[in-house]
């Protein structure tokens, strides 16, 4: 219960960060443009919160906390007294409309630079990606990867750790093949992956793990050195000191085929064995779930991780600043690319994730610390700033197009060609949110 009610609160905060900061742009540009701006609104439903300013603007905070909107004076909804007809939205140039519309997309960008700017300034440890093991056959194995090399770029992207990585190989999914520089006993490698017959299901592993490698770890043994408290472990009477043997029939298990073990057995009652001060003993254990994967609440005794691989990501504030731009620029980039390769068919619209993988996400990354969820924040707010863009009636995107069709030919779209517009915008919106919630529950769903 306490998780579910952290991952609803994270997520109400993150969405809410993003949104709002996008209906911002909307306000901040209309009103520099002379548009009246009726109603600024954090969420939707019955305010909960409300004031009008000096300026004649309602302030208000909704029930519903998954969003917010901007009103503004229009005469084509409002009843516009004459003297007010030149703050009125429709009222002004196109070239104003589309700043106007723009601006929302526009903020979620600098909304995401600004998020990855405070990360890189509070700095967070990371890992040199150094390869650990490559599974024999694999994608890497057949281009050449050898256990032991620092990957130092994807494709021209510097990649100074195992996250950068992961999102290098993200904008290739679908593509014929990548192309890697490698660091080996002190010399560089270049080599080219065979992407052709990369098979990635997100569900059951990592872009990392479904190219036959695996990130270096230290020796991890199966001595536990903690317990956590109220986990499925702790309930089985199992202790801190013990050494897990493995289940009955299989024993005995180094930790990795332990943990793929328990991964592969959730909600299941098994028996593990284990040894306690020289004795052999047998603990029933109901093993947990998290996200469809088993658990038991456990950490295993592990060497120190080697200090040559370690580094503390940090930026001074103007270093972050063109930095914090290119991370923004290549979450964009990424993005385009996966729309498009879902359109095209090289994706599968099994990737799409909705409010529940957005939920889950967010409080995931939230437990992680501040500088993981500022981290899951511009990622958010760069997808939905290119969700926006895209050319469907009701979304920004859409207006855009309307307005500059009427800035090219001289006259507004005909309001019944907009309104049709608007109906398969939505048709269109409903039936892709209602395909990504499929895909968040089939996730969910053992």
């Amino acid at each position: 219960m306490e998780q579910f009610v952290w991952t609803i609160g994270a997520f109400i905060v993150a969405i809410g960060l993003v949104v709002t900061f996008h209906e911002f742009g909307h306000f901040w540009v209309a009103r520099r443009c002379g548009v009246r701006v009726v109603t600024f609104s954090v969420g939707f439903g019955k305010p909960l919160w409300s004031r009008v300013a000096k300026d004649g603007t309602r302030y208000q905070i909704a029930m519903i906390p998954l969003g917010g909107y901007v009103r503004m004076l229009d005469e084509r909804v409002d009843d516009v007294p004459a003297d007010q007809k030149h703050q009125s939205f429709n009222s002004k140039s196109v070239q104003q409309r589309i700043a106007i519309v723009l601006a929302g997309p526009v903020f979620n960008f600098i909304f995401a630079i600004v998020a990855i700017w405070l990360m890189l300034l509070i700095g967070l440890a990371a890992v040199k990606p150094v390869v650990g093991e490559v599974e024999e056959g694999s994608i890497a194995h057949r281009a050449g990867l050898q256990s032991g090399a620092e990957i130092i770029r994807i494709d021209g992207r510097n990649t100074r750790e195992w996250q950068a990585v992961n999102l290098a190989l993200v904008e290739r999914l679908g593509d014929s093949a990548s192309d890697w520089v490698v660091a080996y006993n002190g010399r560089e490698q270049e080599l080219t992956l065979d992407l052709s017959g990369w098979q990635f299901d997100p569900d059951r592993e990592s872009t990392i793990g479904s190219l036959g490698l695996r990130p270096f770890q230290p020796a991890i043994y199966t001595r536990l050195v903690h317990v956590i408290e109220d986990s499925p472990a702790a309930a089985a009477g199992i202790r801190e000191g013990d050494k897990i043997l493995g289940p009955d029939g299989t024993m005995p298990m180094n930790w990795e085929q332990i943990r793929s073990f328990i991964a592969e057995h959730p909600g299941e009652l098994v028996t593990l064995y284990i040894e306690r001060e020289g004795e052999q003993l047998a603990q029933d254990v109901r093993i947990g779930e998290q996200q469809g994967q088993g658990f038991i609440g456990v950490v295993p005794e592990s060497d120190a991780y080697p200090e040559e691989y370690q580094f503390y990501l940090q930026y001074g504030p103007l270093t972050a600043v063109p930095e914090s731009i290119s991370r923004t620029w290549q979450l964009m980039t990424l993005s385009v690319n996966m729309i498009k390769k879902l359109i095209t068919g090289d994706v599968s619209v099994k990737n799409l994730s909705g409010p529940i993988g957005i939920a889950v996400g967010a409080g995931d990354h939230a437990s992680y610390g501040l500088v993981y969820f500022l981290s899951f924040l511009a990622l958010i707010s760069v997808s939905l700033g290119i969700l926006n863009l895209l050319p469907i009636p009701v979304l920004d995107g859409g207006h855009l197009v309307y307005y500059i069709i009427e800035w090219v030919r001289g006259r507004p779209v005909p309001e019944y060609i907009q309104e049709i517009g608007f109906r398969v915008g939505m048709i269109l919106l409903f039936a892709l949110m209602a395909l990504a919630i499929f895909n968040d529950i089939s996730r969910l769903t053992p």
